[in-house]
């Protein structure tokens, strides 16, 4: 499968290489775009500011232009938290997406958006704070009316971005099953 892999706010870091490599280790073509240039931020709120920074048209814009040499392959659009949210609005506006894989986060979507049958995976913490509980069930209705098939799982007491070995909301058991989890669903695709 050729996966597009987006980071998160706090930027290409190791943890979103290391997430490649795993995907690349399963069979997987994985491409790790940089949408902030170089720059990793050690806080979400530095990487939050740089993000307004560049602001939500120019990140989108650095995404498609990523994605773009590889679209006609037919690509699984997958992210981290912000890079989720660049995912879905990339998979949403992309007729050949195999498939769209979310890790921590979600983002609204357009008024104009559907698609045929696109296979959706959603991994993230239970509670968390960027993704509520009715922001969630909104969602879920959302994608179905847009002709998403989506799954939604849930980690109870997982921090926002778990599946991050370098950060204080890591869960170890949370990540892993994340990751057989999302694998099994590329292998669907």
């Amino acid at each position: 499968m050729n996966i597009v892999l987006f980071h998160s706010t706090y930027g290409l870091r190791p943890a979103v290489r290391a997430a490649a490599d795993r995907l690349r280790a399963a069979g997987h073509q994985v491409w790790t775009p940089d949408l902030f240039d170089g720059r990793t931020f050690g806080t979400v709120e530095e990487g939050m500011a740089h993000q307004e920074v560049v602001g939500r048209d120019e990140l989108l814009k650095r995404a498609v232009l990523a994605a773009a040499p590889y679209s006609e392959r037919g690509l699984v659009y997958a992210g981290f938290s912000l890079g989720a949210s660049v995912a879905q609005t990339l998979a949403l506006g992309d007729d050949k997406a195999r498939g769209l894989l979310l890790l921590h986060g979600t983002s609204d979507i357009a008024e104009n958006a559907a698609t045929d049958d696109l296979p959706v995976q959603l991994h993230v913490a239970e509670p968390d704070p960027f993704e509520t509980d009715d922001w969630l069930s909104a969602w879920y209705l959302r994608m179905g009316r847009v002709g998403a098939d989506v799954e939604i799982y849930r980690y109870a007491g997982a921090g926002h971005l778990y599946t991050d070995p370098d950060l204080d909301d890591y869960d170890a058991e949370a990540a892993e099953t994340t990751w057989r989890t999302a694998l099994g669903f590329l292998d669907t695709l």
